[in-house]
C-alpha cells in the first residue's frame, strides 16, 4: 500500500514546492512508483514539472467537485515512473464551492483510497495556509514533512503546523504523523543558518532529517525548464541533496 506524505508549512516561501517536486523525482530515481499531487492553485509544481496548467483537461479542482474520476486527472511527466495529478488557477475557487459539500474535509482522502495500491509513494503539494485544501491534504496523509527555511521565524511558523497537525490528529485523522523537519535554504557559510537548526532541534521534539537543502543556483533554475535538479543538473549540490533526503524517506519506512 503505498505512504501518503503531504509536503506543508503554512508559512510560505520555505521551498515546499521545491521539496515536493525533487523528492518525488529523487524517490522515483531510486525505482519508486510516485504520484504527485499538486494541491496549490499557482500550479508551480505542475509546471515546475513540464506540464501546461493551463492545457490540462481535468486537474485536482475537477477531481474534488466530482467532475471526473481519478484515473482522468493522472498526468505522465517527462520523468519514468512519476505521475502527477495537476492543478490550475481554477483551484483557486474550491474553496468556497467546498464548504457545502458532505464530507468535505474528506474528499482527497476518498480519492486517494482509490488508487494508493498504484502507487510507492503519493507525495501532496500543499497551498502555504491553512485552508480546507490543506485539511484535506491532511486527513488524507499518512504522515507530514515540514520543509523549514533557515531563517529568524522559522521556530513560529513551525510551532503553528504542530498545533494543526494535533488538531488533525484529534478530530480528522488519528494516523497522522510528523515524519520529519528538512531544512531548506542552508547556507554553511553563515552562522544564522546553524543558529536556526541547533534552536529548532534544542526546542521541538522531532525528527529532523540529517539532510540539508542548500541554497543552490541550479535547483532556483531547474523549474523554469519544467524538470527537476536530479534531471537539470543531475551532479549540482541540490540534486545530490534530494536524492539524500529521498534515501532517509524510504529508511523511515522500514
Amino acid at each position: 500500500m503505498g505512504r501518503i506524505i503531504s509536503i506543508t508549512n503554512q508559512k510560505g516561501g520555505v521551498g515546499k514546492t521545491t521539496t515536493a517536486i525533487n523528492l518525488s523525482a529523487a524517490l522515483a530515481e531510486k525505482r519508486k512508483h510516485v504520484l504527485l499531487i499538486d494541491l496549490d492553485s499557482q500550479g508551480n509544481a505542475t509546471s515546475g514539472l513540464g506540464i501546461d496548467k493551463n492545457s490540462v483537461d481535468n486537474s485536482i479542482y475537477e477531481l474534488l467537485i466530482n467532475e471526473c474520476q481519478v484515473e482522468e486527472c493522472i498526468c505522465k511527466t517527462n520523468i519514468k515512473r512519476l505521475d502527477i495529478i495537476p492543478s490550475n488557477i481554477n483551484l483557486s475557487g474550491a474553496e468556497i464551492e467546498l464548504v457545502d459539500m458532505d464530507d468535505k474535509e474528506y474528499l482527497l482522502k476518498k480519492q486517494t483510497e482509490k488508487i494508493r495500491n498504484d502507487y510507492d509513494y503519493i507525495i501532496i503539494d500543499c497551498p502555504p495556509s491553512l485552508s480546507m485544501l490543506t485539511i484535506n491534504a491532511l486527513t488524507a496523509s499518512d504522515s507530514i514533512i515540514v520543509p523549514i527555511q533557515c531563517e529568524y521565524y522559522a521556530l513560529e511558523g513551525l510551532t503553528q503546523l504542530i498545533k494543526t497537525e494535533e488538531l488533525i490528529k484529534e478530530r480528522l485523522n488519528p494516523e497522522l504523523t510528523i515524519e520529519g523537519i528538512v531544512f531548506t535554504m542552508f547556507d554553511a557559510r553563515t552562522n544564522l543558518s546553524s543558529q536556526v537548526v541547533e534552536t529548532v532541534k534544542n526546542n521541538l521534539n522531532q525528527h529532523i532529517y540529517k539532510t540539508t537543502i542548500p541554497r543552490n543556483v541550479r535547483l532556483a533554475e531547474s523549474p523554469s525548464y519544467g524538470m527537476p535538479v536530479t534531471e537539470y543538473d543531475s551532479k549540482s549540490s541540490g540534486a545530490k541533496a534530494y536524492r539524500s533526503l529521498a534515501k532517509e524517506v524510504i529508511k523511515n519506512r522500514r
